[in-house]
């Protein structure tokens, strides 16, 4: 897939705003329904490493032992996959059915047989012999006959 650098700024600035565009959805729909669990906002799903996790409730932050994170590990993923799903599913499929098309309308013509390497030698040998003869005509070839005689065979 060739283009230029117009086509690539245009992509880049698309997938700008297409990421936004999935950003609030994950956000917007699929973090609450993943949130019916538990919290409504993934990114205060949290596990503790070194138990127990005290929080100061003031500020909300940790003041002894060690949180792991995973909310927003799991929104981030989210976000990847459905931007994966929709590139691939409006992007790249379509584009690749519309090559397939135009290599199919577009077919070449098959190249021409290739020649045999013996035909070739044998066409050079016979061109050599008529030069050598001064004569445009068939050149004749020896052969062995069954008999061990050796003859001329016109071609």
């Amino acid at each position: 897939m060739r283009g230029n650098v117009v086509e690539l700024a245009v992509a880049v600035v698309i997938g700008t705003a297409f990421s936004k565009i999935v950003d609030s959805v994950v956000k917007g729909l699929i973090n609450p329904l993943v949130g019916a669990i538990g919290t409504k906002d993934l990114d205060k799903y949290r596990s503790c490493l070194k138990a127990p996790c005290e929080i100061n409730k003031t500020t909300g932050e940790v003041t002894s032992g060690v949180p792991i994170n995973w909310g927003p590990v799991l929104s981030a993923s989210l976000t990847f996959l459905i931007t994966a799903a929709v590139v691939y599913f409006l992007m790249i499929l379509p584009m690749t059915r519309y090559k397939e098309r135009l290599a199919a309308k577009s077919s070449t013509p098959e190249a021409p047989a290739e020649v045999n390497e013996v035909d070739l030698l044998t066409e050079i040998r016979d061109l050599l012999a008529a030069q050598r003869t001064g004569s445009d005509g068939p050149v004749g070839r020896q052969r062995e006959s069954q008999d061990g005689t050796v003859g001329t065979e016109k071609q």
